[in-house]
């Protein structure tokens, strides 16, 4: 299942295709700047044919000088790289420029070890499989045919021992595919095998004992369901002028919104210079948005399962994994779709097709108002557009859609689907402590998904933001609240990063306000953005834990920043293998002013997954996420002047 996977989400489409005409700073990399920069490290000598490439992407300007940034201005195009040299455990990080065709710096990365890499992951198998000790331990369990064995790479997460350090480690976990699709249908529990993708060999082969491998497929293609319930009447989405939105190049604008796209390959999709276009007048709102970091840690302290925290954006990257979007299932038949140029390991340019989709989609009751005493009714549908894509990290499905209204809101929707990684137990009924049954054999561990969004936001302009957070609470009992009925507002300034590490609270219905120190509305309020919560959770792993220290964003749930370019990623630039206390918690430590400056916010979002049966074998969309509100930011309603034609009916 999962080569099978890796032949349908890694089929590379090669590009040759001429330099084309003058790019946007923001523009994504085509195909001859990805060989361009691969032949300028070549003739600097900082490659051979063993050298593979972890990350290959454009270096995005300084955004001192996107913000003086003018069509027709000249163009700076540079790549960043991390290369995996042919030495064991030596890292590079190289900068490009294309246009002076010259290497503008290049420096070794001790004791970085990179994301794990597609050839990682296909040589894995092979080594597995030709280990003695699990071939042993495969025959205990009565499979002899070990090519119908599935054989998955887990990051290491941290070193666990002084027999690991050094070493650039995957565990192979296994599971029985056997003639069926679904290989998670039938794990193989108790056997774990120590990759050194170095060395290219099983270091260490753990065997906790028999579990019977469960019989039972749990394929579900049509084919495999059984009878299926009638199909609903056709619903038809069309647009027979076509979409209301306007596309240049990874421009878009719509509905008085104006921003650009990108997908990196570590970070997905991400979001450039968002802006509203009040009464003509272009108001800025966020400079860049993308997706920080992804945690999912296991509740399972066992032997074969302790290790299962994994990056699935640091240690995989989630920009490489999005899928190859289907119309009519994936996304509405209506939606256009965008391909994604990256480099494969050795640095060649291939093109993953349909990344990225794009649709209008009806967004329900926009306002309304039915006067009581004539009847007369006034109200309005309302658009949606929505900027969506897909990734696939192993057994689970992650989609990312930001959703943008007529109103000035912009919401975040994390998308949760796929197979959940499951265990095999003993018995068809067997209880579990730390998972839940979901099928008979097959019991799913509890678990966490933890989502770090950066927000890099511009309220009316970069330089004077600050961050307010708003409690609310009942006013306390006295003369000025004899019915014990009042209720308060409180406005907290977080004026340093220690002030600014907080927590979700639904008992004061807590939110932060972004808001700009020197723009003021009309009716004399400071402009900004309100960043409204949504599910969340806390991390259950205890505070002194290795999880927590891998993953340390996850202690709160904001944190706040000044900006600063090289800080981009939650956990880090490099948590595979890490032992953590990197990115945020290292960052912070400096306890920097972030009151009327350029800030950055941090925001964490998880999900608590306690398995159900409903979820097995593929598990219904679970959506959780964020909302950035306008407040103040408009001195009335924004959408009133929607037309009852918006409709789109003909």
């Amino acid at each position: 299942m999962y080569k099978r996977w890796l032949s349908t989400m890694w089929a590379p489409v090669l590009l040759a295709q001429p330099p084309g005409p003058a790019l946007h700073p923001l523009s994504p990399l085509t195909s001859a700047e990805i060989t361009a920069a691969v032949e300028i490290l070549k003739a600097a000598a900082k490659t051979d044919g063993q050298t593979r490439f972890s990350l290959l992407a454009l270096q995005e300007p300084p955004k001192a000088a996107m913000l003086r940034y003018r069509p027709g201005d000249a163009v700076e195009r540079r790549v960043f790289a991390i290369l995996q040299q042919p030495q064991p455990g030596k890292v590079s990080e190289a900068v490009v420029d294309l246009a002076a065709r010259k290497l503008v710096s290049f420096r070794d990365v001790p004791g970085a070890q990179p994301m794990i890499l597609l050839s990682d992951i296909n040589a894995t198998t092979g080594i597995v499989r030709a280990d003695p000790g699990w071939q042993a331990a495969m025959r205990k369990r009565g499979i002899t045919d070990f090519d119908q064995i599935q054989i998955d790479p887990w990051s290491a997460g941290m070193e666990m021992g002084p027999e690991e350090k050094g070493r650039r480690i995957v565990r192979g976990v296994s599971h029985y595919l056997g003639t069926a699709k679904n290989a998670y249908a039938r794990p193989i529990e108790g056997v774990v095998a120590y990759v050194d993708l170095n060395e290219r060999r099983v270091f260490k082969l753990i065997d906790t004992g028999v579990v019977p491998v469960p019989r039972a497929t749990a394929d579900f293609d049509e084919a495999s369901v059984g009878p299926l319930r009638a199909a609903p009447r056709p619903l038809d989405i069309r647009q027979p002028r076509g979409p209301s939105f306007e596309v240049d190049g990874n421009e878009v604008r719509w509905q008085n919104w104006r921003f650009r796209f990108s997908v990196h390959p570590r970070e997905g999709l991400v979001l450039h210079t968002v802006s509203y276009q009040d009464q003509g007048r272009p108001r800025s709102v966020l400079h860049r948005a993308s997706l920080s970091e992804m945690y999912v840690p296991y509740g399972d302290p066992s032997q074969t399962w302790v290790f299962r925290n994994v990056f699935d954006e640091g240690e995989y990257g989630v920009g490489k994994l999005f899928d190859s979007l289907a119309a009519d299932t994936d996304v509405p038949s209506n939606a256009v779709l965008f391909d994604s140029v990256f480099a494969d390991d050795a640095g060649k340019p291939y093109v993953q097709p349909r990344t990225v989709a794009l649709y209008e989609r009806d967004g329900g009751l926009l306002w309304k108002h039915q006067d009581f005493e004539s009847g007369v009714n006034q109200s309005r549908r309302a658009r949606d557009l929505v900027l969506h894509g897909i990734a696939t990290v192993g057994n689970y499905d992650y989609g990312f859609a930001w959703v943008f209204h007529q109103d000035g809101s912009l919401e975040l929707e994390a998308q949760l689907t796929g197979i959940m990684q499951p265990k095999a137990v003993s018995g068809p009924h067997a209880a579990e402590e730390h998972a839940h049954l979901v099928a008979p054999n097959i019991a799913a561990p509890h678990h966490q998904h933890f989502f770090n969004f950066r927000l890099d936001l511009d309220v009316d302009g970069a330089g004077s933001n600050r961050v307010v957070e708003i409690d609310t609470a009942p006013q306390p009992p006295g003369p000025d609240n004899p019915s014990k009925t009042g209720m308060l507002v409180r406005r907290t300034i977080l004026r340093t990063e220690r002030e600014a590490q907080r927590e979700v609270s639904m008992a004061s219905s807590r939110k932060w306000k972004i808001e700009s120190t020197s723009a003021r509305n009309a009716l004399g309020q400071a402009t900004g953005y309100l960043l409204v919560p949504g599910e969340n959770s806390v991390p259950m792993a205890a505070p002194d834990s290795w999880y927590r220290k891998r993953a340390g964003f996850v202690n709160h749930h904001l944190w706040v920043t000044p900006f600063e370019e090289s800080e981009r990623n939650a956990a880090g630039a490099y948590p595979n293998q890490t032992p953590g206390n990197e990115g945020l918690p290292r960052w912070v430590k400096g306890n920097r002013s972030i009151e009327n400056t350029d800030v950055v916010v941090w925001y964490t979002f998880g999900v608590t997954h306690i398995p159900r049966p409903e979820e097995w074998p593929v598990m219904p969309v679970h959506r959780a996420g964020f909302k950035l509100l306008p407040a103040g930011f408009f001195s009335r309603n924004p959408a009133l002047d929607v037309p009852v034609a918006a409709t789109g009916r003909e």
